[in-house]
């Protein structure tokens, strides 16, 4: 357990600094879209959004298991335990990331906010994005087990995670979030790093068992 400890703290160190970069790039990206929609003078932001969130939260749930899986791989070959490590790692945490915390955030910043769970009303739309993230982790060893690999696919996996959490609080509730983005901006930093770094790294390297750990290339 002490050794995972320090592989996990280890990890967190290398990840952190590429994931808040991620989160500022998300809500800069986000905010041109608002900006063209602006100017455009789209009449229905929230349905734009909504569509958007629609790609992004899917994606985000595939470059989750990615990493999820490729790190546990990384450490433990064992099939069965991945698989199950991945898929709970990407599906809980990133409903977390992009619809729990986003909604409670809105709250917590005045907005309305509506519920709505990708998992239970759009299974189709999440569950080929979960296999085909499953199939990558254990497919592509040559470049996802190597450290560089494995913070690319994080950092990307943050990026589309960000994108995610904003276009959920701008489809669900709060469309004026530009005028509060210095408080956006900090719950995004929580919304997004805390569980993509616990399901990136935190919760599979927590559940490796020592002695089935692969020694580092």
């Amino acid at each position: 357990m002490e050794h995972n400890n320090r592989l996990v703290w280890r990890e967190l160190g290398h990840h952190l600094p590429f994931s808040i970069f991620s989160v500022c790039i998300g809500l800069m990206s986000v905010g041109v879209l608002t900006f063209i929609a602006d100017i455009l003078n789209v009449a229905d932001m929230s349905s734009s959004s909504a569509k958007l969130f629609h790609v992004f939260h899917p994606a985000h749930m595939f470059f989750s298991t990615v990493a999820t899986t490729a790190m546990f791989w990384q450490h433990e070959r064992r099939v069965l335990k991945t698989i199950i490590i991945g898929i709970v790692g990407s599906i809980g945490v990133c409903g977390i990331s992009d619809i729990f915390i986003p909604y409670v955030s809105g709250i917590l910043l005045g907005a309305h906010m509506e519920m709505h769970i990708c998992i239970i009303q759009h299974p189709q739309i999440i569950i080929p994005f979960v296999v085909a993230g499953l199939l990558v982790g254990f497919l592509a060893p040559g470049t996802l087990e190597k450290q560089e690999g494995v913070i690319f696919s994080h950092s990307i996996h943050v990026f589309v995670s960000s994108m995610a959490s904003i276009l959920y609080l701008v489809s669900y509730g709060m469309t004026d979030w530009i005028h509060q983005i210095g408080a956006v901006f900090i719950y995004m930093i929580l919304a997004v790093v805390i569980p993509c770094c616990t399901s990136d790294i935190v919760f599979p390297l927590l559940l490796v068992r020592k002695k089935g750990m692969h020694q580092e290339r």
